[in-house]
């Protein structure tokens, strides 16, 4: 799609993206329980010690690990680019990044200087060796088509955001005198519209139409969006760090937010002419991941006009909402809805060798236990977006909800792992084989 060739026969072991796929889950879990344990008064600001583990747990924990997991797919199916060293590669990440995310939410919570200075030690190495391995791979691409060109764009924005995280922990935890806020608004806006959406927004090309039967993305108008989006990143950092006027800062941003809400009123308009019109739940995630996406781009934007509402105590914590879990978390769900079993049939596939037909993916996974998911997920996003102005009235009933959604997310993933080893398992015996078919065929 978009003018990309696809290289099935180059797809990763399954347990490489499926050890980072169902490892998020239990994270957000965790993120859960620090909310539940600091309760209404860590919607007191957003520099409480309990919001920046739980934000961490979410960004590092829960969408790094899929978005690394869907990385090393996308790398390999795309553009013909293998992991150098396969699984003991993904494992040293995988364990990096696990490590760093404990560490960081521990140091926050706990108060302690060392904590939070071994986890931003672990995720240096993490997202490092990330980003080193993913260039590398990437040197002999067989695909230069726009894919490409947003996770290159990617990989760089995960570079700069992991650096700031890096030197902002440490500062933090030495006591160093930086311009705090503004650095880490730098952080934030390089980890989740530099990293974050522009690698969906190159995973969507593929995605979008291929499992939604909507209209292909214009290769065209998607290289003007990952263009315009990072080099406009790059002009708010300068104009950040060197404190130009305010004119040209929120002439700059408002470039940014715009290409932000045109990337997802695109993809809105392009599931209106979906083929399939049953709704489905990948789509009804999207969907609401790109609403999300138009709202917090419209409160981040008039805050630049207003600054009465970015004074509000709440604003931060809003555009966070809308941002992280509208957005970020619900496409994520999304994209698992559909790759996770797409994945496991394809490597079905490749085990039967002919042999045996594997299960269709709503089979393997069937649509109504993600249907439910994404009920129970927009009811926490609802719910987190009442809590922040009234975070004693709804914040436990949010969270409450959103570890019920992480919960069935992690039940769809091991039962589509169950499955796949069902299969492998029946192809070694008719009596498994029988069994097999008999509950799955």
């Amino acid at each position: 799609m978009s003018g990309e060739k696809f290289f099935y026969g180059r797809s990763p072991p399954l347990s490489i993206p499926f050890k980072f796929f169902a490892s998020a889950p239990p994270f957000g879990l965790a993120a859960c329980l620090v909310l539940l344990w600091a309760g209404p008064d860590a919607f007191a600001s957003r520099w409480t010690p309990a919001l920046l583990a739980v934000t961490h747990l979410t960004t590092i924990g829960f969408l790094a690990m899929v978005m690394i997991g869907a990385l090393v797919q996308v790398l390999a199916v795309v553009a013909g680019a293998q992991l150098p060293g396969g699984k003991t590669t993904a494992a040293l990440i995988h364990a990096a990044l696990a490590a760093g995310a404990v560490l960081m939410a521990g140091g926050f919570v706990a108060r302690q200087p060392w904590l939070l200075q071994a986890g931003a030690a672990a995720l240096a190495a993490g997202f490092g060796a990330v980003v080193a391995v993913s260039f590398w791979s990437l040197r002999g691409a067989r695909s230069a088509g726009p894919v490409v060109t947003a996770i290159r764009m990617a990989l760089a924005a995960l570079l700069v955001a992991a650096t700031l995280g890096t030197v902002l922990a440490v500062a933090l935890a030495r006591g160093w005198t930086l311009a705090f806020e503004a650095l880490t608004n730098l952080h934030l806006q390089w980890g989740l519209i530099g990293w974050v959406l522009l690698l969906v927004a190159g995973v969507a090309t593929q995605v979008v139409p291929m499992f939604q039967s909507t209209p292909e993305y214009s290769a065209r108008a998607m290289r003007a969006f990952y263009w315009i989006a990072f080099l406009a990143l790059i002009a708010v950092t300068v104009l950040t760090l060197f404190a130009a006027t305010p004119g040209w800062s929120v002439a700059v941003k408002t470039v940014v937010a715009a290409s932000v809400a045109a990337f997802a009123a695109y993809t809105l308009a392009l599931q209106s002419k979906r083929r399939r019109r049953a709704p489905d739940a990948t789509l009804r995630f999207w969907r609401t991941g790109m609403w999300s996406l138009l709202a917090a781009s419209a409160v981040w934007l008039s805050a630049q006009f207003r600054p009465a509402l970015g004074q509000w105590q709440g604003y931060d914590l809003l555009l966070g909402t809308l941002a992280i879990f509208g957005f970020a978390i619900s496409v994520v769900n999304g994209m698992l809805c559909r790759i996770a079993p797409f994945l496991a049939w394809l490597h079905m596939q490749e085990a039967a060798g002919g042999a045996a037909v594997p299960p269709t993916l709503r089979k393997i996974l069937p649509d109504h236990w993600c249907m439910w998911q994404w009920r129970v997920h927009c009811a926490a996003l609802v719910l987190l977006l009442a809590a922040v102005p009234w975070p004693a009235a709804f914040l436990r009933a949010a969270t409450l909800c959103a570890a019920a959604s992480f919960l069935l997310l992690w039940r769809n993933l091991l039962h589509t792992l169950r499955v796949c080893r069902a299969f492998r398992t029946g192809m070694t015996g008719n009596s498994a084989r029988t069994s097999f078919f008999r509950k799955f065929g």
